[in-house]
């Protein structure tokens, strides 16, 4: 039981590490990483699913999702813009057309997957 709960909390803080740098890193997804440290937190730390869960930046998004599986309108749109921005910076400043061009398919796939996720009305 105990391993399990280090293994959950290691996850844990991985995850949210990683959702963190993804706030500026234009190619590693936040989202996918604060849920996956939001579950883990469940099995391993209270005390952090507890900080987690009201974080200001983080917790009506996982309240919602948690309840909904959907975000809110203007979370979306703050999403796809800071997308498109991020990408668009790394697209001008890469000088390979390569990496440009996957870039480029890269923040399509994103966009089309933001898309699809249901939204609700902001409040």
């Amino acid at each position: 039981m105990v391993l399990k709960r280090g293994f959950f909390l290691i996850v844990g803080l991985c995850a949210l590490v990683l959702g963190l740098i993804g706030i500026i890193v234009p190619l590693l997804p936040t989202v996918p990483f604060i849920l996956l440290a939001a579950y883990c937190f469940a099995r391993s730390s209270q005390r952090l699913h507890n900080w987690l869960m009201t974080h200001p930046w983080f917790a009506e998004a996982l309240a919602d999702w948690g309840e909904k599986r959907a975000i809110r309108k203007g979370l979306k749109r703050k999403a796809y813009i800071a997308s498109t921005l991020s990408f668009a910076i790394s697209i001008a400043i890469v000088p390979l057309l390569w990496v440009k061009v996957m870039l480029a398919c890269f923040c399509t796939c994103l966009l089309l997957y933001l898309r699809q996720i249901p939204e609700l009305e902001d409040e």
